[in-house]
């Protein structure tokens, strides 16, 4: 059965990807090794926010959540969170972050922003959302059908239907200043969407974006697991359910039911 959350999995390049942990720590520090941490780091590091600077997370899912923490420890002061999820907004509020409730202010949510950095926006910006963020039906039942089409018939439908509505990026497109920069790590598949080229242009956007290039980004990781938890880690997962209870857990997340943020599934022990 392929996959990460498999019981069993194939390894591809066994030899050279898996990462030696230290004893001592637990375990479920180190599996956001393979996902949540890298992802959010590099967002953080594409952002490029300056001495002194500030930065917005577009979405408090897990990868904005812990791109809000480690924005923290490498000392970006100003750090501003915007979601809709009241959950995830305490969670954020509670580290230190400015949160700004997205059902509150999301008709003045760059007047806000631009009163919180002195009339000039935010020097970066991270769209931690993606494709979450055109919330529509249709949408949804869009992409999953393409999970059953043929790749070929998938990808050339991804590309001429253009599911994905870019409102988190045209929002973060709004709210950089001129000359700041955007670090996109939600992933939009659609290729319908027009770029607002024109603005971009005019404000000198600086955009940076890609796939977690993870194995570049575990030597700086790997000590903040081990020397202490700066990242919270221990106590990041908002569930631990058992593998066979996943179905359930997607669509709690999705549904942003329960305070899911992060789940971690335990497979069940063979005896």
């Amino acid at each position: 059965m392929p996959g990460g959350q498999a019981e069993y999995l194939r390894v591809p390049f066994g030899n050279t990807l898996p990462v030696k942990i230290p004893d001592g720590p637990p375990d479920d520090r180190f599996v956001y090794l393979s996902d949540v941490l890298p992802t959010a780091w590099q967002a953080v590091e594409y952002a490029a926010v300056p001495d002194g600077g500030s930065l917005v997370v577009l979405g408090l899912g897990p990868i904005g959540d812990m791109a809000t923490r480690i924005a923290r420890h490498r000392g970006i002061e100003q750090v501003i969170g915007v979601d809709l999820v009241p959950e995830r907004l305490a969670r954020a509020g509670a580290r230190g972050v400015t949160t700004l409730d997205l059902n509150a202010h999301g008709k003045d949510l760059a007047e806000v922003v631009r009163e919180l950095t002195g009339g000039r926006g935010p020097d970066s910006v991270i769209d931690a959302v993606g494709m979450e963020a055109h919330g529509s039906p249709v949408g949804r039942l869009a992409h999953q059908v393409t999970g059953l089409l043929p790749d070929a018939v998938a990808a050339k439908m991804m590309e001429t239907v253009g599911f994905d509505r870019l409102n988190a990026l045209y929002a973060a497109i709004e709210l950089v200043r001129r000359g700041g920069t955007i670090s996109l790590s939600g992933v939009y598949g659609g290729m319908a969407d027009p770029m607002p080229m024109m603005t971009m242009f005019d404000k000198q956007i600086q955009l940076r974006m890609g796939q977690a290039n993870v194995h570049r980004w575990v030597p700086d990781i790997l000590p903040l697991l081990t020397d202490g938890d700066p990242l919270g880690t221990d106590d990041f997962a908002t569930h631990r359910l058992p593998l066979e209870a996943a179905p359930e857990a997607y669509a709690t997340f999705q549904a942003r039911k329960d305070g899911m943020v992060k789940t971690l599934l335990q497979p069940a022990r063979s005896r």
